[in-house]
């Protein structure tokens, strides 16, 4: 319990302190861009009711969830093979290192071209930005498959799939993890792009319409939102992380340990 409580500390301390300077340092303003910090907090309950939330922040979670799965699967796989084949892997490296230096928010306009400025717009510039750090990271991690360990698994007869999700994949499962956990934060930060181009609705969309109307308040809070947003996804994260991870955890502790 006592150590609950110490993480919960930390978790919630240094948002405390910055919430608190930002009280006192907006405590006096009269500037209508900056309003006072009580001000945007007694706005918030008039603007996000439960019909906005299920009008404007639901559309804006699914539309993450499902760009953020694609890529998921998509880097996931496409890593796994180019990290496994040398041969593909010199192949593919020059493309891949040109499409990820295209910034995915230019993209948005030549998306709109084909995909149309519905749901699936979104979702596929949401995933062709996600997609990056996961594919990458996976190319990483199958390569840093130990040796010994790849051996061992052929010499025992382990090949097919089973050794690709029973040695491979636990190997570079650390790494994947870390280039999803990179693409979450790119997925929100595309979420609110895409919905600024041809939208009804979403996070974005509402945030935009805020500004363009001079509800200043009221831009503030949806971006209180957005932020709010975020740290939940970041922590349920870190729990489906540390579930899938434990072994590794387990095993950094114990190095940790020895003398």
């Amino acid at each position: 319990m006592k150590g609950v409580l110490l993480r919960l500390f930390f978790v919630l301390a240094l948002p405390a302190l910055l919430f608190t300077v930002w009280w006192f340092a907006s405590d006096s303003s009269t500037d209508v861009f900056w309003p006072p910090l009580r001000t945007i907090l007694r706005t918030f309950p008039d603007v996000w009711t439960g019909e906005r939330f299920k009008d404007d922040v639901l559309p804006s979670v699914l539309r993450l969830s499902a760009g953020y799965a694609v890529a998921a699967v998509v880097g996931v796989a496409i890593g796994m093979v180019i990290g496994t084949y040398r041969r593909v892997r010199a192949v593919c490296e020059p493309v891949l290192e040109f499409l990820r230096a295209v910034p995915p928010p230019v993209l948005v306009p030549v998306i709109m071209l084909f995909a149309g400025i519905d749901h699936t717009m979104k979702i596929v510039v949401i995933a062709s930005g996600c997609v990056w750090p996961i594919l990458l990271n996976t190319v990483e991690g199958v390569r840093a498959v130990d040796s010994v360990m790849a051996e061992t698994a052929r010499s025992y007869g382990i090949t097919g799939v089973a050794r690709l999700k029973d040695v491979v994949l636990r190997s570079a499962s650390p790494q994947i993890f870390a280039g999803l956990r990179q693409a979450l934060s790119i997925g929100i930060i595309l979420m609110v792009i895409s919905e600024m181009f041809a939208a009804s609705d979403g996070l974005g969309f509402t945030v935009v319409q805020f500004q363009r109307s001079f509800a200043v308040p009221e831009m503030w809070t949806g971006i209180l939102v957005l932020g709010l947003l975020g740290f939940v996804l970041s922590v349920l994260f870190q729990l489906v992380e540390r579930r899938v991870l434990g072994w590794y955890h387990g095993l950094r502790a114990s190095a940790r340990r020895s003398p």
